[in-house]
């Protein structure tokens, strides 16, 4: 999961905005990119990255939509959110320590989940200690 921002509108100045994030924080174009077929991405794209290949198609956004279910899951754990600027901050956390603890899913053996459990412990440990 790259991101995840919290908009009222689904537009293409809202498309931009998110473009321009995620190039901000990755620092750099993907390779292409992968969207639903909402018309908006396709128009920000051409505006800001048009080098890219962009896919929207049914089944290729998939992964992309599986990975927002465990942040849908704790919403509806939580009843929702009292404000949009409450949930971007908590997605913005959220997804960023998902990353780190839940490994790719791929076959792995119990040891190698354990170990990139125990790695994932001691990073959050050491941000940890530097914010206390």
């Amino acid at each position: 999961m790259l991101d995840e921002i919290v908009q009222t509108r689904r537009d293409t100045k809202a498309a931009k905005r998110l473009l321009k994030r995620l190039l901000k924080r990755h620092g750099r174009p993907p390779q292409r990119m992968i969207t639903d077929k909402l018309g908006s991405y396709a128009a920000a794209r051409r505006q800001i990255i048009p080098a890219v290949e962009h896919r929207s198609h049914k089944g290729l956004n998939n992964r992309a939509e599986n990975s927002h279910l465990p942040l849908r899951k704790r919403e509806r754990m939580m009843q929702g959110f009292r404000s949009a600027g409450g949930l971007q901050r908590f997605t913005s956390v959220f997804s960023a320590m998902r990353n780190l603890f839940v490994p790719l899913r791929s076959h792995r053996s119990a040891l190698a989940t354990h170990l990139h459990r125990l790695q994932a412990l001691a990073a959050w440990e050491a941000a940890a200690g530097v914010l206390a």
